[in-house]
């Protein structure tokens, strides 16, 4: 047997504290005719009352609740096979780890502000799969194509520049990883979200752009920094916060390269949004543009369903409130 709320199986507590009351009220009643009236006036003047289907009333009471807490945890037992089917996008958010996203124009770093817009977004998401693709000097998948939302999560909670040793940006190489972890044939329901600051380093990002627009791979890049650039901020010795400097001792600033982003959008019918200083908007990306693309379906499994059984009990509940209203206290 199962039950579907089981939550309310506290009301037992309601109905014990309803059956305690009423044979208290008996015990009370009983003590004040006694203190009212002698023996033989008590008989004569309560010889018309039925103490026992006053009793009898009172079980009925306590049974109806009983049964009415019964069916309120929705009973279940007996079941069928139904077949469910899940419809969807496949969205996968490629992010750049690289040390330029540890620039802080964008408030904690760029890498954590992006790193919450992600959490946001699965926070949002139903039905769709979603994947996860980390890249700097070269890309690799890190959550592939799940339903599974709390796994993807902890993939997020991993990226960190440590991941990927290699340095650079190579966007190309994170959108043929991504056209590889799309499944099937389907054309209608593949999104690709590119997070970085745009500094590509010969990657090919163009001509893997024009290969996930015949996948019919959808690519919205966001920007994330400032043309002005940023120094970037990195662990030096005893873990203090030193700026990132270059062979010369000049200091490296990132600076955001829109060009190569708004490309890579144009020629995949996607889209580029710079990020502002108050976040990304990912979600609002998600809602206006992604959500409203033509799903497919996504998996299809069976599942056990047992059929509610409240209504007995429920019918029990009246039957009881029913004979204890016909029942008279009265003798005949």
């Amino acid at each position: 047997m199962q039950f579907g709320k089981l939550f309310y199986i506290h009301g037992i507590w309601i109905v014990i504290a309803v059956a305690l009351f009423l044979f208290w009220t008996f015990k009370r009643r009983h003590t004040l005719l006694r203190l009212f009236a002698q023996s033989e006036m008590l008989k004569q003047i309560t010889e018309h009352v039925n103490i026992q289907k006053q009793k009898y009333k009172a079980a009925l009471l306590v049974l109806t609740l009983l049964f009415i807490v019964f069916a309120l945890i929705q009973p279940k037992w007996g079941y069928h096979w139904e077949k469910i089917k899940r419809r969807g996008i496949d969205v996968i958010v490629a992010i750049d780890v690289s040390r330029s996203m540890l620039a802080d124009d964008i408030k904690p770093n760029r890498l954590d502000r992006a790193k919450r817009e992600i959490l946001d977004l699965i926070q949002m998401m139903s039905g769709d799969r979603i994947g996860l693709i980390a890249f700097a000097g070269t890309a690799f998948v890190q959550c592939p194509l799940t339903l599974d939302y709390g796994a993807c999560r902890m993939f997020v909670d991993e990226l960190n520049p440590t991941l990927i040793p290699r340095g650079g940006t190579q966007i190309g190489e994170a959108i043929q990883k991504a056209v590889s972890a799309f499944e099937g044939k389907e054309k209608k329901n593949r999104a690709l979200i590119i997070i970085t600051d745009g500094e590509d380093h010969d990657s090919n990002a163009i001509e893997a752009a024009k290969l996930a627009a015949e996948k019919g791979i959808r690519i919205y890049c966001i920007g994330i920094g400032t043309p002005s650039g940023s120094p970037i901020r990195i662990n030096g010795k005893g873990r203090k916060k030193v700026y990132l400097k270059d062979s010369k001792g000049q200091l490296v600033l990132s600076k955001l390269d829109e060009n190569t982003l708004k490309k890579i959008a144009l020629i995949t019918g996607g889209a580029y949004i710079q990020s502002s200083a108050s976040g990304i908007e990912l979600d609002k990306i998600y809602k206006d543009r992604i959500a409203k693309m033509n799903k497919t379906d996504l998996q299809s499994t069976r599942k056990k369903r047992y059929e509610s059984r409240f209504q007995w009990p429920l019918a029990i509940a009246l039957l009881f409130l029913i004979m204890e209203s016909l029942i008279t206290d009265y003798k005949k």
